[in-house]
Order: C-alpha cells, then sequence, then structure tokens
C-alpha cells in the first residue's frame, strides 16, 4: 500500500468482511500491532461500515491510516465524498473531550490544507470521535481564515453518521462528486517540517528528500548533500584533509544537511553505526543543542516505550548525545591534551596527557566534524581571554597567551588525524550576533596562513558582501586547493513554506533599500506581515492565527531594555528554559505560545516558530533614513552606539543582525510591534518616563509604514 494501511471505493469496503479488513491492516503493517491496536481497528472498521452504508453507491473513497511525513503520524481514517475530504480521528473507547485531541485532529487538516497539493483547494473537516462521546456537533462553520477548513467538529460514534448527512447540508454538497479520486492518495506532498519536526525523522534515518519540500529546480538540499559525501569519499580514498562550506538565506535547511551529513556518514550499511567513519554534528548554539538533544530524546524513549523496550530518558539522552553535541565541549576536550603553558606560540600535544590511536592520531575519533554557524567562532582575542580566565564549559584549566583563533583551532583539532578528515562549515549570511564573533574570514585565514594542505570546496555565494564582508575571492586569490561550486549554496528558503522571499525582504528592510517594499507586496498574500503600537493587539493576532499545535512566541533583542511597561518578560539564560519554551504545550505557561516571556536572537537561532511577534525595542531606532544604535545604561538613559572604533562598528553590526535572526524565525506569518513609548507628563511638565520617550520609536514605526505594512 502506498501511503496508507488500506485503500478502496465505498463500496468495496462495506462489501468486504470485517476479518478480511482486518488481516489486510496487519498484513500492510510494519511492525508487529498490539492487541489494543487490532481492537481500535476493528472497532473503526465497524463504526465506518454501518456509517457510510446511505452512500453505498457513491462515488468515493475511503482510506484508513493515512501517512502524513511531517509530522510522523497517521490520519486514522480520510473519507473522499462528494467533493470534500474528512480527516477523522478515533479515540476508541473515549467518553470525554481533551483539548489535545481536538489539535491533534485539526493539525492533520492543515497539513493537507498546506502542503497536499490534491487538498489545496478541497473543503477540509476535522471530526474527532472519542467513541463513547454523548453529544455531537451541531454549529458548523469555516476558519476565519478563509480556507476552506471547517472548525473541529466532535461527535461520539453514534452520531458521526448525522454529522456527516449535517455536513453535506451546510457545504451545499448534495450531490455525488466525483473529483476526488483514486489519485488523491498519490498526491504530491511537499511538507515544510519545523527544525525539531526534521531532526526528529532525520534520527529515524530518513533523508532530507523524505521530510521537505522537494522541487528539484529549485530546492538544492539533495544536491549539496552529495556533493558533501562525495568530497567526504574523496578526502579518505585519497588520505586528504578537506573543508567545505556551506552557504545558504535564512532558513534554507542549513541545519538539516549537516544533520543529515552526521546521520547519513555515522549510519551506513543499512543504519549500522560505523564507529571508524562517523561524524558528529557541532554547534555553538547552546539553546538549540539543548532543545534538538531533548526533543530526539523525548521522541527515541517514547518510541522505544511503544515497542516494549526497556529505556529511561537519561539513555536516550546519552544516545543522542552522541552525534549532537556544543562544540565549546569537543573543543575543551581537544584542549586537555595540549602542553600546557604554551611555548614558542605552538600548540603540540602532551603525550602523557593523550593517547595516540593508530588511525586517529591524537584527534578525536570521528573523521568528520560538522559546524553550524561556522560564521560564529569565536575570535583569536575572545578565546584568548576565556582560557586566560580558565573557560566556563568544563574546561578549568588556565591556558595563557592561547595562539590561535577557535576555527584555527578546530582545523588544528582534525588536522591531528594522521588519516583523514572532514570539516563542514554550515555558514549563515550576516548572523554574527555576539561580540567576538569572527565571521568566515578566520576560517580562511587560518587556511592560508597555518593549513595550506587543506584542500577547500567553497560555495560561489561566499563571495557575496555578508560573507567576509566580501572580501573571499581576495582572501582566496593565492590559495591553489580552493574549488568553487554552486551546490553549496542553499537558495530557497524551506522554514517559510509560504514565502521563500522572506529573507530578500527582510534584508531590503533592513538596508533601506528601494526595493524592500517590492519584496513585501510579493510574499504578504501568503505570508502575513502586520504592524501594531499596541503589545494586547499583537497578542490577540498571534492567539488568533494559531490552530492546532501551532507555535508562536515574542521575540525581543538581547540589548532591548524597556519592556516591562508592555507585560513582557525576557526568558532567562539557561538551556533548559529554552526546552521549555519551545516544547512544552500551550497549556504550560512556561510555552511560548503563553505570550508572557520573550526570547532573544540567543536563543532563536537556528529554531523557529510558525508565527512571532517581533518587539522593536529602542536599542536600534530610524532617524533620517539611517539605523541609530543605543545601549540602555541599566537605569536612566540610553547612549548612542556612535565611535568609529572597531569594536563599535562590530557591536552595531552584531545590532542589526539581532534583528535580522528575529524577523526570519516564523514560518507562516509576524507581527512586527513597534511601542508608542510614555507620552505622559508629570505635574511639573517633565516627561513620565525618559527611557520611553515616543520620539524613540516614532521614526522606526513610521519606515515600517512606508512599505506599506498592513497595520492592525
Amino acid at each position: 500500500m502506498v501511503r496508507c494501511l488500506y485503500h478502496s471505493t465505498i463500496q468495496e469496503f462495506i462489501n468486504t468482511s470485517s476479518e478480511t479488513l482486518l488481516g489486510m491492516f496487519i498484513n500492510n503493517y510494519h511492525g508487529n500491532a498490539l492487541t489494543i491496536t487490532n481492537e481500535s481497528w476493528s472497532n473503526e472498521i465497524e463504526i465506518m461500515r454501518e456509517t457510510l452504508l446511505p452512500w453505498k453507491f457513491e462515488n468515493g473513497q475511503i482510506i484508513f491510516e493515512y501517512d502524513i511525513p511531517r509530522l510522523g503520524k497517521r490520519i486514522d481514517v480520510v473519507l473522499l465524498l462528494r467533493g470534500i475530504i474528512f480527516c477523522i480521528e478515533f479515540k476508541v473507547g473515549e467518553k470525554n473531550l481533551l483539548q489535545s485531541n481536538i489539535e491533534q485532529v485539526m493539525d492533520y487538516a492543515l497539513d493537507l490544507k498546506n502542503f497536499h497539493l490534491f487538498s489545496q483547494d478541497k473543503i477540509i473537516v476535522p471530526i474527532l470521535v472519542p467513541t463513547k462521546y454523548s453529544s455531537c456537533s451541531s454549529a458548523f462553520c469555516y476558519s476565519v481564515y478563509d480556507d476552506s477548513i471547517y472548525n473541529p467538529l466532535v461527535t461520539g460514534s453514534k452520531g458521526l453518521q448525522k454529522l456527516i448527512s449535517d455536513i453535506f447540508i451546510h457545504s451545499g454538497a448534495t450531490i455525488s462528486n466525483s473529483s476526488l479520486g483514486v489519485d488523491w492518495i498519490i498526491s504530491p506532498y511537499s511538507p515544510t517540517p519545523t527544525i525539531i519536526e526534521a531532526a526528529k525523522r532525520l534520527y529515524e534515518n530518513h533523508s532530507v528528500e523524505d521530510i521537505t519540500r522537494h522541487e528539484a529546480d529549485k530546492v538544492s538540499t539533495d544536491r549539496t548533500i552529495s556533493y558533501i559525501l562525495d568530497v567526504i569519499k574523496n578526502s579518505k580514498e585519497q588520505k586528504q584533509k578537506s573543508i567545505c562550506f556551506v552557504t545558504g538565506v535564512p532558513g534554507a535547511g542549513k541545519t538539516l544537511v549537516g544533520l543529515d551529513v552526521a546521520v547519513k556518514q555515522s549510519y551506513q550499511n543499512g543504519g549500522k553505526l560505523i564507529e571508524d567513519e562517523g561524524a558528529v554534528y557541532l554547534s555553538g548554539n547552546g539553546p538549540l543543542v539543548a532543545v534538538l538533544t531533548e526533543a530526539l530524546a523525548i521522541d527515541n524513549y517514547r518510541k522505544c516505550k511503544e515497542r516494549g523496550e526497556k529505556k529511561n530518558m537519561s539513555d536516550s539522552r546519552r544516545e543522542v548525545g552522541k552525534f549532537i553535541q556544543i562544540i565549546h565541549r569537543y573543543r575543551d576536550n581537544m584542549l586537555a591534551k595540549i602542553k600546557n603553558p604554551v611555548e614558542n606560540n605552538t600548540l603540540e600535544i602532551d603525550p602523557d596527557k593523550a593517547i595516540k590511536l593508530t588511525n586517529a592520531g591524537y584527534g578525536e575519533v570521528e573523521h568528520v566534524a560538522i559546524f553550524d554557524e561556522a560564521q560564529r567562532s569565536w575570535t583569536h582575542k575572545r578565546l584568548a581571554d576565556y582560557l586566560k580566565r580558565g573557560g566556563t564549559y568544563g574546561n578549568k584549566l588556565k591556558i595563557q597567551n592561547f595562539p590561535l583563533s577557535e576555527a584555527a583551532f578546530l582545523i588544528w583539532s582534525l588536522d591531528q588525524r594522521e588519516d583523514w578528515a572532514t570539516i563542514i562549515c554550515l555558514v549563515g549570511g550576516g548572523q554574527e550576533i555576539n561580540t567576538g564573533e569572527a565571521g568566515i574570514s578566520e576560517w580562511i585565514n587560518a587556511l592560508n596562513d597555518k593549513f595550506t594542505h587543506w584542500r577547500i570546496y567553497i560555495s560561489d555565494k561566499l563571495t557575496e558582501k555578508e560573507y567576509a564582508e566580501g572580501k573571499v575571492n581576495e582572501l582566496l586569490a593565492k590559495n591553489d586547493k580552493v574549488t568553487f561550486s554552486s551546490d553549496l549554496h542553499l537558495g530557497v528558503s524551506l522554514r517559510s513554506f509560504r514565502a521563500e522571499k522572506l529573507s530578500a525582504f527582510v534584508h531590503s528592510l533592513l538596508s533601506f533599500n528601494p526595493d524592500a517594499t517590492e519584496w513585501y507586496e510579493k510574499i504578504k498574500e501568503r505570508y502575513p506581515i502586520v504592524l501594531t503600537r499596541d503589545m494586547d493587539k499583537a497578542r490577540t493576532w498571534l492567539r488568533k492565527m494559531t490552530r492546532g499545535s501551532q507555535k508562536a512566541g515574542v521575540l525581543v533583542s538581547k540589548a532591548s531594555a524597556r519592556f516591562k511597561p508592555l507585560a513582557v518578560h525576557v526568558l532567562e539564560q539557561g538551556d533548559e528554559n529554552a526546552i521549555h519554551w519551545f516544547l512544552e504545550d500551550k497549556n504550560d505557561i512556561r510555552s511560548s505560545n503563553y505570550l508572557e516571556d520573550a526570547a532573544t536572537e540567543i536563543q532563536v537561532q537556528g529554531l523557529e516558530l510558525d508565527y512571532t511577534c517581533v518587539l522593536w525595542d529602542a536599542d536600534v531606532r530610524c532617524e533620517n533614513g539611517k539605523w541609530k544604535y543605543y545601549n540602555f545604561n541599566g537605569r536612566t538613559a540610553w547612549r548612542e552606539e556612535a565611535g568609529n572604533t572597531e569594536s563599535s562598528i562590530e557591536r552595531r553590526k552584531y545590532m542589526l543582525n539581532a534583528y535580522r535572526v528575529l524577523l526570519t524565525r516564523a514560518r507562516i506569518g509576524m507581527v512586527i510591534c513597534v511601542p508608542e513609548g510614555n507620552h505622559n507628563k508629570t505635574a511639573g511638565g517633565f516627561p513620565e518616563d525618559m527611557t520611553r520617550l515616543p520620539e524613540f520609536y516614532d521614526g522606526t514605526y513610521e519606515y515600517f509604514k512606508t512599505l506599506g505594512l498592513d497595520e492592525i
């Protein structure tokens, strides 16, 4: 069977015995069906056979256990009848109505509408059937989004036939309609998973092609992965050291590519772990690593429990942690092997601190290291200062006069292998957001100066201004081991299935390019971006827009300061807080959906939500067609960041890049809230709040209005 356990015409279904149908379900099920599963299928078969008797001779289709690839779940029953798609979710034996079950069936309907080609212009009716539920929905209405999806309906098993009949009357579908035929089940399906959903699927040995929207003429994830795996293969065969630089627009799937390469390289030959050829996925983004690791561990634990395997959460976390790691801990493990103090400005392995292996030498066991957000690697100064203090990530050794940048040290670490090694650098343009983040030029300088035997494979887009200030060609002009390839660039956003051009709009907005309005016009129909000065209106908009288990959240820059008057609390630092913010459901006050805790660019870079509110504070202001930058002194006033020193210029770049990150976190739509400030005066005629004067915000708001953003 394709994408399901069973499908047929309604007449064929009714004419087939229940025993035969159950046997077909069990035969087509991949795995061992538990007794409780068989009982549920038996109940669903009997209910649907009786329910569909009035339409036995009509041209309709019934599908059981239809696979939804993006969610990794199956719809219990899809009924295609009179041109309407019914998504039916059974809860056999249940008599109570649960919000989570309503969200589940709504998710199915949304997924079909957004990603299933033959469902996009059809009426979709989500129905929840707790079989012992004593009531039945009687009010019918489409959702407020004008997308032909009914608001979820609920009925017990005895009311299902009447409910379907009432829907036909309400929708005007009173005669047979053959517009939904057998081809529906093989419709093209173009899902765009969140990074969390995609990581779960990759960990189950799916490919990026399986789980993402795949249009060969546009989306190049598979081509990029194939190119990287070929570089790895050639490096192994020729005993070489190599490095790949992969670029991509925000949301283009760089992290997915990295995770997929890690899985494919580590699990070969039928999915078996290859210990001596493995890869490790490394990121300096603590919240990203924490959220992905916890999500994968929870999913792994749940699946093992369903299979009857004995495993606890700590086991699942350890298993996931083998191939997704925080880069600082990987780095510190190598630091523990060096001679200390450093002499002659040169790093050397201390043989008393490390064991030399036959192939790995003094390097780590992995041949392949994937560094996500490589542009955020630390400068020499920041790393040297960090090590001079003794570090905070488990490395308590103080190392004086450390000679390398983080990029150079990471290349040095892989260079300790005596056979071969490959580094994959995933590079986001214009996304350096912390002081001391070196950008990509530090990697290239290290290769030019210290590791001239390494072969370099580089995206042809790395020459553009947002990467290494456009100096890549100049930096590599004398390096004879460079290969440029368009296969190493990901040019289409996968994060936002509605707005592939969002990153171009954000770039134009932040650069004051005159084409920003044109970009907005191209995306606004499928990707709403609205503007407000009222945080309560922003929250109302987010709550109205999110359906099912969709995620919404408030975002602020880390330099913002005056958010408390708007009843916004900045999410406290710490990976545990990020885990709860991203992973808890909307019933948990720690969830992003509560719209109380706002995350910063540090906590959301590399991750995403369905809808966001970007709360724009007075740290970055539009004044006379230019951005001006301000830091709050923590007490009474903002101070302009206006110096011409290198450090001041860098800080301004980081502050603007913070908003670049915040404006590209939403998959479906966002609201930008630019507060009005405080207009009130004291009895003496002075401003009530000198830190929130209206003029701090008005210029930014007026600029956004000129772009044509819809106001709410």
